[in-house]
């Protein structure tokens, strides 16, 4: 049944953005990854501009005039429209397409699993990541990993339980809910959480690798520290 799935998805892209779209991102950022996964799933043209964010490429005035959030990803649409948040960006790009229900109760439990990724995920999954990988092993925001990846591991724990009876977050195919929470997931190792101990998140990482179109994050070689 996984491989027909799978298949099905081969025709899901839409042919309404005939102008690239700019999305303002950098290699480092799983958020960044989550717009250009979908983007790769669905075919659509985006021109990925990088943002050097160790360095304050996003505090500038130029980057604070597009966004004044000063966050990537933000992605400005073919119309010119600018559009901030991953998981928003996310929702547009997927509308129309398998990968977000039609509005009703399967639409809102998918956008629970996007806000289960921001409120009990993502501070808990991600910032670990942050802080191994750019912070030096004496600096003082290690000290919050001990609280930080007990409350990861129990989010992992979430997913698990859920991966146990169904192959996806929300049913037998992919959406945007397996998306926004595999970017990070899937870099377990890189979060300080060992993804061993979690075995149907495993086999739905594999799943999510196996899907047509799929591209690996990539993040740069070398790692920059902040003070």
């Amino acid at each position: 049944m996984l491989s027909q799935t799978f298949c099905q998805l081969e025709g899901s892209s839409r042919d309404v953005h005939p102008v690239d779209m700019l999305l303002y991102d950098n290699a480092e950022s799983a958020n960044g990854y989550k717009v250009r996964l979908l983007a790769s799933f669905l075919d659509l043209p985006i021109e990925v501009r990088d943002v050097d964010i160790f360095s304050g490429g996003s505090r500038t005035e130029e980057f604070l005039a597009i966004n004044p959030f000063g966050q990537i990803p933000t992605l400005i649409l073919d119309d010119g429209r600018i559009l901030p948040e991953s998981n928003a960006i996310l929702c547009h790009l997927a509308e129309g397409t398998p990968f977000l229900p039609t509005a009703g109760y399967d639409r809102s439990r998918v956008l629970s699993w996007l806000f289960f990724e921001q409120y009990s995920h993502e501070p808990y999954v991600a910032t670990p990541r942050f802080i191994l990988r750019h912070t030096a092993p004496d600096h003082p925001r290690r000290a919050e990993l001990t609280w930080r990846l007990p409350r990861g591991k129990r989010a992992i724990g979430v997913m698990d339980q859920t991966l146990n009876a169904t192959p996806f977050l929300h049913g037998e195919t992919p959406t945007v809910a397996d998306i926004a929470l595999f970017a990070y997931t899937h870099r377990g190792e890189e979060c300080g959480i060992d993804l061993g101990d979690f075995p149907a998140v495993q086999r739905w990482i594999e799943r999510v690798q196996c899907l047509p179109r799929f591209t690996p994050m990539r993040p740069p070689a070398e790692l920059k520290l902040v003070d």
